[in-house]
């Protein structure tokens, strides 16, 4: 999505709802030692996604405050479970956004669009973090510090032996962060959640399948059932024709996308809180796809806004509205 479509959305930040406390929090550094413990059986979900008890280091440095904001931003890091071929990318880095205060706040995970330069997710951190709810805006595999200078790499390629270790590896890396912030004082453990756009919401639905820590999952312009959503788009026409001249089918290709796709494991979200929101005229993510998530995961609440994928930002007020009420409840 382009940066001007988010302009205005960065502008009607002023329209929600923030007091100003009375002071920031403590401005040091700080090091320490998370015990990742899984909350459920983990042979009950896929083994590419399974994680083992393990320890990993983390470092919390100060980023900038936003006094007139009433929070601050801290940079966290912290070692990637999965080690990929590209030193960059085996370090998890993310954006602490701290309401001021000691809390309990309920916090959540933020995850970015495709083609993102971060501002967005920023933006939303900001938001949450002005209604007092503690974000992390993850930075998936090979997003932002993690993609080496000048390189080509995406998490999502036409490599798709690639993009579905990438997707692997960022849904691990974000078992650890939601583990971070259980482990964090001033939050409050029952109401740890997930958000993810676009891209991210496909990522971010597949991370709260596997982590049952994650209390509510938001999905913003997300979906599933990704074969029958874009097997015959017309742009894939060219590249179909020559797989099935090859003796490729469809079910071949279903068969290989299932790890990575979100409506393969959905039924693991009935029972939890999910909010989707969901553009009527959707050039990217069909409304078929929607529609396909939404059922297998328990026809969850969903708002539908007539307008197109990238039209969406027009409703960034509303939409962060039902966002951080749905998420503080």
């Amino acid at each position: 999505m382009s940066r001007r479509h988010w302009i205005l959305g960065a502008v009607l930040i002023v329209t929600m709802l923030g007091r100003l406390p009375a002071r920031g929090q403590d401005p040091r550094p700080r090091s320490g030692t998370i015990d990742f413990k899984p909350q459920g059986d983990e042979t009950k979900i896929p083994e590419l996604y399974r994680l083992d008890s393990q320890k990993f280091s983390y470092h919390l440095v100060p980023a900038r405050e936003m006094p007139g904001c009433g929070i601050d931003v801290f940079r966290l890091d912290f070692p990637s479970p999965v080690t990929s071929k590209t030193a960059e990318n085996n370090t998890v880095w993310a954006e602490y956004y701290r309401p001021r205060g000691s809390g309990p706040f309920p916090a959540t995970i933020v995850l970015d669009i495709t083609a993102g330069d971060q501002s967005l997710s920023r933006t939303i951190g900001t938001v949450l973090a002005q209604n007092h709810i503690a974000a992390l805006f993850v930075q998936m595999a090979y997003y932002g510090p993690r993609r080496p200078p000048g390189s080509r790499l995406r998490l999502l390629s036409t490599d798709f032996k690639q993009t579905r270790e990438a997707v692997r590896q960022s849904v691990l890396d974000i078992r650890r962060a939601c583990a971070w912030l259980d482990g964090q004082p001033e939050i409050d453990h029952a109401r740890i959640g997930i958000l993810g756009t676009s891209l991210g919401s496909l990522v971010g639905t597949l991370a709260a399948e596997m982590e049952p820590r994650f209390a509510k999952v938001v999905i913003l312009l997300g979906g599933g059932d990704l074969v029958d959503a874009y097997y015959d788009h017309p742009r894939a026409w060219l590249i179909r024709h020559i797989y099935e001249a090859c003796g490729g089918t469809k079910e071949q290709v279903r068969q290989f996308i299932a790890p990575v796709d979100p409506v393969t494991c959905a039924d693991r979200l009935k029972g939890r809180p999910v909010l989707m929101i969901a553009a009527k005229r959707d050039q990217v993510i069909p409304a078929c796809a929607t529609l396909a998530l939404w059922n297998a995961a328990g026809q969850p609440r969903i708002i539908w806004y007539d307008c197109t994928h990238y039209g969406a930002a027009l409703y960034f007020a509303t939409i962060m509205r039902e966002v951080t009420a749905f998420l503080r409840s």
